[in-house]
């Protein structure tokens, strides 16, 4: 396997600082081991005008094919195809990408010790690959490599050129050029592609494959238009893998189109979070007759015991108010949007008039949890046909909300920026326009009868606002108006005289039907959440 990186300099700026960044001196020609047999560097030319550096894989047939023999760990695509004799020790593959990111393993993590202002340089390179296996064709190589920045000739390989007539092989020649990237870049975007392109590796793809993928293609592979077809072969179409690898990659879309971090996005559990203590998560409220609290007798629970026995947290009451509100409805498909860790999704579950319920976060980690609370890899097939997780934001529209008899959006809304709210006005009420739609949110009136709660502080730390029982009502009301619904309000926990319940909810039912001036407002929204 052969492969050439060239690029041109100036005598300020010399052709052979490629040589730094790669690692590997030009006057001399090194030879390094690998599982599958020999690589070796040499530059083939270097002076300040133009320098290339080349990799001469050399394959040992005999270990591939022993190292490949069975299935499972270890195995070689296509060494089933003859036993020493195939295309492997010719044709570029998952076993020149692993010698690339080894032997030239600095240079693929842009450092450079002895001069480390060259990996942030942009320079002209120029990559050659003499037989590149292309399942899809020289149309696909286009299409992986143009969008990186690369000007892509990929010339067909014919099977035999004493019969023409026998058509073109599955190989290519290649030539990429570009003057817009980095080294590092570049070799990354062999490191992912060539595999990819090849459709085949020669060893057994495991969950850390998507470290590795997602670490590759940091800064352009979230954006390729291509993206998923990428990941599903660089990950040998391993179904598991290929949705793990998706929903991080979305995550990462989500973080951008946000201008924020990652950490910033998926902040919605915490290491220490992830026990069965999250039942009361967000609860300096789980305890409403806490120590302290204003008048004792009044704020207990119906039903709950005599003095002195654990009152029933708020968070058992919030879901129990809601699953009281979505049998009242009627309503048997059901969405937890911001589903967190699953609580109210396990508690749905339990429920068999509720025959599908779906939960959406735009948190990873806790999807996580929320998927291990449930149990879902140990369910069987007709169980776990019930309930569905994935990753969304609803700041963007998602047409996998559409058609549902109801939404809920349990302590949701306060973790969203204000100048963000019309954005989820449309997405759920707009857009996926369940029947009814169910929103909970802290009452911040009711702050002041918990002692251990600083004034002026809110019940979490990432709750950006919390919303008088009058500031909830007025944008309830308006929202409703706006896009249909007729609005109701229940107070969940007790209702105190002076400053109302602890949460507040209101219960939005759609209208028969809807206005025409009820329309435009909708779409008026529409274009007020895309601005946002």
């Amino acid at each position: 396997m052969f492969l050439t990186i060239s690029t041109t300099g100036t005598p300020e700026r010399p052709a052979t600082d490629l040589g730094f960044l790669l690692h590997k001196h030009p006057d001399k020609t090194q030879a390094f081991s690998t599982s599958y047999g020999k690589a070796h560097v040499l530059y083939p030319e270097a002076d300040a005008e133009r320098c290339t550096a080349a990799l001469l894989l050399e394959v040992d047939a005999v270990a591939l094919v022993r190292r490949g023999k069975g299935k499972g760990r270890g195995g070689a695509p296509d060494a089933a195809l003859a036993q020493y004799v195939n295309d492997r020790p010719y044709a570029a593959s998952s076993l020149l990408a692993v010698a690339l990111n080894d032997v030239f393993s600095s240079a693929v993590r842009g450092q450079c010790k002895a001069r480390p202002e060259l990996p942030e340089q942009v320079r002209p390179l120029r990559v050659e690959i003499p037989a590149l296996p292309a399942r899809g064709g020289p149309a696909l190589v286009a299409k992986l490599f143009e969008p990186l920045g690369w000007t892509v000739a990929a010339e067909p390989v014919a099977l035999d050129t004493v019969f023409p007539e026998w058509g073109a092989s599955r190989y290519v020649r290649l030539v990429l050029e570009s003057e817009s990237l980095t080294l590092a870049e570049a070799l990354r975007h062999l490191y992912v592609l060539l595999p990819v392109l090849d459709d085949a590796k020669h060893y057994w793809v495991s969950s850390d494959e998507v470290d590795k993928l997602l670490r590759a293609g940091e800064g352009w592979l979230p954006a390729h238009p291509e993206h998923q077809l990428i990941t599903s072969r660089y990950l040998s179409r391993r179904w598991s893998l290929t949705r793990q690898a998706m929903e991080r990659l979305e995550l990462v879309r989500l973080a951008e189109a946000d201008d924020s971090e990652v950490e910033e996005i998926d902040n919605a559990v915490t290491e220490t979070e992830e026990t069965d203590a999250t039942e009361e998560t967000e609860d300096a409220e789980s305890n409403v007759n806490g120590e302290g609290g204003a008048a004792e007798g009044e704020g207990v629970a119906e039903g709950e015991g005599a003095a002195g026995e654990k009152p029933v947290p708020l968070a058992v009451r919030r879901r129990d108010a809601i699953i009281a509100a979505l049998k009242e409805s009627g309503a048997a498909r059901v969405l937890d949007l911001g589903c967190g860790q699953g609580q109210l999704v396990q508690a749905l579950f339990k429920d068999v008039r509720f025959t599908e319920i779906v939960g959406t976060d735009v948190s990873m980690r806790a999807l996580t949890i929320a998927s291990r609370r449930l149990k879902l890899d140990r369910m069987g097939e007709r169980q776990a046909s019930r309930v569905r997780l994935f990753q969304s934001s609803l700041a963007y529209t998602d047409k996998r909300l559409k058609g549902y008899d109801a939404a809920v959006l349990s302590e949701v809304i306060e973790h969203l920026d204000l100048p963000r709210l019309p954005a989820l006005e449309y997405a759920v009420f707009g857009s996926a326009r369940p029947r009814t739609v169910l929103v909970t949110t802290p009452n911040v009136e009711y702050n002041v009868r918990w002692e251990t709660l600083p004034a002026g502080h809110a019940r979490h730390g990432d709750h950006r606002f919390e919303w008088t029982r009058e500031e909830f009502r007025t944008w309830a009301t308006t929202v409703a108006e706006r896009h249909g619904y007729e609005v109701r309000f229940v107070p969940v926990g007790p209702d105190d005289p002076e400053v109302g319940p602890p949460t507040q909810m209101a219960v939005f039912d759609q209208r028969d039907t809807d206005s025409t001036d009820s329309t435009d407002s909708t779409d008026s929204t529409s274009k007020e959440a895309k601005a946002a």
